[in-house]
């Protein structure tokens, strides 16, 4: 039986007339990591912090392990087992990562010294940051933050992990250490990711969906949506110049381009036309997720 974590039913959000962030959002959210993925602007921060019990819904319900979010009795029992990075998230520049850490286990009430030290303690170990346990934060590095963000999270051994846009604006080494560590971390509690960077889901979720407008557009496994890209993923040779100085494919979307000595290779989504031999690729889940965006262009 697949244990259902997070319940969501005809969820909208409308902040005024003219904006309608979220449009009859139904899911089911289990176990494990779960991706949420689309373009800026497609409501997933709205979604989190909806979940996260930080915004009212204009109409809907959310539930998180069975407990509905409309009442203020159950939205607090619901939120003792959640922990929640958003995008922004601020700190203490003066204290030092355990001081931090220790501050955030007082306010979701752990009283007791030696717990708070035993869990700080704990978290440090998750993020690989035990030998930076002295350090003032202002002198960590971006990425180093992001994970003191996920330790602060994790505070209170949560039952859900809702992560909003973790890998943005990080190098790409940072980027693969803090996807690796959310993976370890869906082992022992469900992790919700949202991001717009189809990479980030690419390797550690098996559940995803695709936000678009306010609306769920695909619902599925990461094979589901590579699926949906098969025969459509094409790799061609060109000779050179007109390969930049023109746009070689009329009915196509350009996904990379290699710059080779002797001309430039392109992998495309659609048709190559008469002018070129195309010759079939494999599809990955961004060749999947880019041809879902541009159905929804017409």
């Amino acid at each position: 039986m697949v244990i259902t974590m997070v319940t969501i039913q005809n969820l909208t959000k409308q902040y005024n007339r003219d904006v309608q962030a979220l449009r009859g959002i139904d899911l089911e959210i289990g176990p494990g990591m779960f991706g949420l993925v689309g373009p800026n602007g497609a409501g997933k921060t709205t979604l989190m912090r909806l979940i996260a019990g930080l915004l009212r819904p204009t109409d809907g319900r959310i539930s998180l392990f069975g407990s509905d979010l409309a009442t203020a009795k159950r939205k607090l029992a619901a939120k003792r087992g959640l922990g929640y990075l958003p995008q922004e998230f601020g700190f203490y520049p003066d204290l030092t990562a355990a001081q931090f850490l220790d501050y955030i286990a007082i306010l979701k009430g752990i009283r007791h010294r030696t717990e708070r030290q035993r869990q700080v303690e704990s978290v440090l170990a998750m993020v690989r940051l035990t030998d930076q346990a002295g350090r003032k934060l202002k002198q960590f590095s971006g990425g180093m933050k992001r994970r003191v963000g996920i330790a602060q999270a994790l505070i209170g051994q949560p039952r859900l992990l809702i992560v909003d846009e973790p890998t943005a604006g990080l190098d790409p080494e940072e980027r693969v250490r803090l996807r690796n560590l959310l993976a370890d971390t869906a082992n022992h509690c469900t992790v919700i990711l949202s991001t717009h960077i189809v990479e980030d889901i690419s390797q550690s979720c098996d559940d995803l969906a695709v936000l678009h407008e306010g609306r769920v557009l695909f619902r599925g496994s990461p094979r589901d949506l590579i699926g949906a890209a098969r025969g459509q993923v094409w790799t061609v040779m060109t000779n050179g110049e007109r390969g930049y100085r023109e746009r070689p494919f009329a009915n196509a979307t350009i996904v990379s381009t290699v710059q080779y000595q002797d001309g430039v290779q392109y992998r495309i989504l659609g048709d190559p036309g008469p002018d070129y031999t195309a010759v079939p690729a494999e599809p990955g889940l961004e060749d999947g997720y880019i041809w879902l965006m541009n159905s929804t262009r017409g």
